[in-house]
């Protein structure tokens, strides 16, 4: 039977959907926009845009400069996402199976940072890994090291902040994806001989790849944008394209070419979450998890 809607309903449609669109269409799409028409203007000499089509701005990201940054930054970001997931499966698999008492607390320690600004949660990670920090305050009093570790302003520093800040967006997803594992499906393979190993990587990676994929992309594509852990941690000495375009945009006052780069950037992201789709999307019911 064929469903008609009355104008009662076309009306509470349209009241509902109408300012999502207008929020959507004023902060997202328009300044999208904006940023996409400004990369292909030129920088004038007090650093004025000045309303001249060129495509030098773009041009200039095939120096070697920037590619050498940019495969640098896509490097780091994929790093990050390993060691995520490395750490978060386990850590997601021992929520999972926790006792129904304890589960809420686990998952409220994984929210719990969501409740504190990122940018002190950095601060507290310099003050534990800086030479005069706790860690190897603590090294050298139990007598492990004779000199301070070198944990800051470097490329080891910048992966260590993106791993604190980003895990919870690892773990979450592959929370949810294992608590919807069937066990029965893993007793069923230890009855049919399967090794751990063979077990987990034919049974358990494939039922929780929605999970993996998902969490993947949480945490990939924030870390391309993510700055103020490469200026705070890294210092001068670690340069990513997020920085570029922020000193682009506040310090050389040339925001054609920051436009130019956060567009590439923009479509490197297009193309990892079109990739997701296709790969973590459920083909039977055509929906991703």
């Amino acid at each position: 039977m064929k469903k008609t809607f009355s104008n009662k309903d076309t009306k509470g449609i349209l009241s509902t959907i109408l300012p999502v669109s207008l929020w959507m269409t004023a902060f997202f799409v328009v300044p999208l926009l904006l940023i996409f028409v400004v990369s292909f203007l030129t920088r004038g000499d007090a650093g004025e845009i000045v309303y001249k089509f060129t495509l030098s701005n773009y041009a200039r990201l095939f120096d070697k400069l920037y590619v050498v940054i940019f495969l640098k930054s896509l490097f780091i970001s994929i790093l990050t996402t390993l060691i995520c997931l490395i750490l978060g499966y386990p850590f997601a698999f021992i929520i999972a199976g926790a006792n129904k008492k304890i589960k809420p607390i686990m998952l409220l320690l994984i929210i719990l940072p969501f409740w504190t600004n990122s940018l002190v949660r950095t601060y507290a990670m310099i003050i534990l890994l800086r030479t005069e920090g706790i860690i190897n305050t603590l090294l050298i009093n139990i007598g492990l090291i004779q000199e301070p570790l070198k944990l800051m302003y470097n490329n080891i520093a910048v992966i260590i902040g993106m791993v604190y800040m980003m895990f919870p967006f690892m773990v979450l997803p592959l929370y949810a994806s294992i608590e919807k594992l069937d066990f029965r499906i893993l007793e069923a393979a230890d009855d049919l001989g399967a090794r751990p190993i063979k077990k987990f990587i034919n049974v358990t990676l494939p039922l929780t790849r929605s999970g993996i994929l998902s969490g993947s992309i949480l945490v990939l594509v924030p870390t391309l944008g993510l700055f103020f852990i490469t200026d705070l941690m890294g210092g001068s000495k670690v340069m990513l394209m997020s920085n570029v375009i922020k000193n682009q945009f506040l310090t050389a006052r040339d925001w054609p070419f920051g436009s130019a780069i956060s567009v590439i950037l923009m479509i490197v992201m297009i193309i990892v979450i079109f990739y997701y789709t296709r790969l973590g999307g459920d083909t039977k019911k055509g929906r991703v998890l």
